[in-house]
């Protein structure tokens, strides 16, 4: 529920592995957290939604979805069996808005719903989504065949499957060469080859000499579209089959090929963190400390937003980990300087009230006469009287 009076210790924007496990960690530790998942449109830009199998990780083999059922299943459990279900609050709304108090040092957050939120340390896990190899103008003809493995992203990942298969590279720049090569040395598939989808290569001089040995065939004719069953097999491309490539024909060819890495870069959801002016790299990641935190006091990244990591669901996880309790430490700091100045406060108004007691016990004294045996002038009237 909204409260613009509530101040969260913990805010988290992104429900992917980074996300899930932020929470899991802030709602553990005890600190008063909200999280906000994004809303429909938000996942379906989500990498994690694309996430079908996960097989480069143990326990993880045999799950469907692993990330976004994770996320699910984490998230019931917490308000369910935790007992911390108090310190949770779950929004599906995607923020659009993070500001930071120049004098509380509190951060404010606007969603897509117009409604505010305040929060001490945010953790940004919004991550990244690959750029999709267009084919004849459009993502839409890859997308089947990318929801079912034939075309991937992260050599780390699914690298393994390119043993057995007549594997390709689909880039113009040195990941796509650099890639090829490395999957040609680890794996040696029947066949290797780079589609530049039409551009020029621009692969650095010291590849060109590998790529030639290692015998990976570079095709630059354009891709125009794909041959095979997405629910069974990747077969070829079809290709654009001029003389000139800027030319128009009609003719086309098939050039096979099983898997396909498309390495044409990455999209960053770093448009929060721009919000609030933190230092960003070349490709977009934030720049962080080891522990997670950004240029921005109190604003963590975790996952493959962050500038360092493997951009695995494991990495995420433990940078989460890392950057959650660095802010734990810090509340737990706060609230142990506010405990000893009440303690200290509390101890004085007692120090004050005994002091007061005596002062008045002293005055009594006086008024009725009676025997203090450290004031010696009274001692003597008293004995001479």
């Amino acid at each position: 529920m909204q409260n613009q009076e509530i101040i969260y210790d913990i805010a988290i924007i992104g429900a992917g592995a980074a996300g899930q496990m932020g929470v899991l960690r802030s709602v553990l530790n005890n600190k008063n957290t909200i999280a906000f998942t994004g809303d429909a449109q938000t996942k379906r830009k989500s990498r994690a939604t694309w996430v079908h199998k996960v097989v480069n990780m143990p326990m993880a083999a045999d799950l469907n979805r692993p990330i976004s059922s994770a996320t699910k299943d984490t998230f019931e459990w917490i308000k369910a069996e935790s007992g911390f279900a108090d310190k949770f609050t779950d929004m599906q709304e995607t923020v659009i808005s993070l500001e930071k108090d120049k004098v509380t040092g509190h951060f404010n957050l606007k969603t897509n719903l117009d409604k505010e939120f305040k929060a001490k340390y945010v953790l940004l896990a919004t991550g990244i989504m690959d750029i999709q190899p267009e084919i004849d103008g459009s993502i839409k003809p890859v997308l089947p065949y990318a929801n079912q493995g034939h075309v991937d992203y992260c050599v780390r990942c699914d690298g393994h499957k390119s043993k057995q298969k007549i594997t390709a590279t689909i880039g113009h720049t040195a990941a796509a060469a650099w890639v090829a090569i490395m999957l040609y040395e680890r794996y040696q598939p029947p066949a290797m080859k780079i589609f530049t989808n039409g551009q020029t290569p621009e692969f650095p001089p010291e590849t060109l000499p590998l790529l030639e040995a290692y015998k990976i065939k570079v095709v630059r004719e354009p891709i125009i579209g794909i041959k095979g069953d997405p629910k069974e097999k990747m077969e070829a491309f079809i290709l654009k089959d001029c003389d000139n490539l800027a030319e128009d024909c009609n003719k086309t060819k098939e050039e096979p090929v099983e898997l396909a890495f498309a390495m044409l870069g990455q999209i960053a959801y770093n448009d929060l963190a721009k919000q609030v002016r933190a230092d960003i790299n070349s490709r977009g990641n934030i720049i962080c400390n080891p522990k997670g935190e950004s240029s921005v006091t109190g604003l963590y990244v975790a996952g493959d937003l962050r500038d360092t990591g493997k951009y695995q669901i494991y990495t995420a996880w433990d940078q989460a980990v890392d950057s959650v309790d660095d802010m734990d430490a810090k509340l737990r700091l706060e609230y142990r300087e506010e405990f000893l100045k009440k303690s200290k406060l509390v101890k004085d108004e007692i120090q004050e009230e005994v002091n007061v007691g005596n002062e008045s016990e002293l005055e009594l004294d006086k008024k009725t006469g009676e025997f203090d045996p450290h004031c010696n002038e009274q001692s003597d009237v008293a004995i001479h009287s």
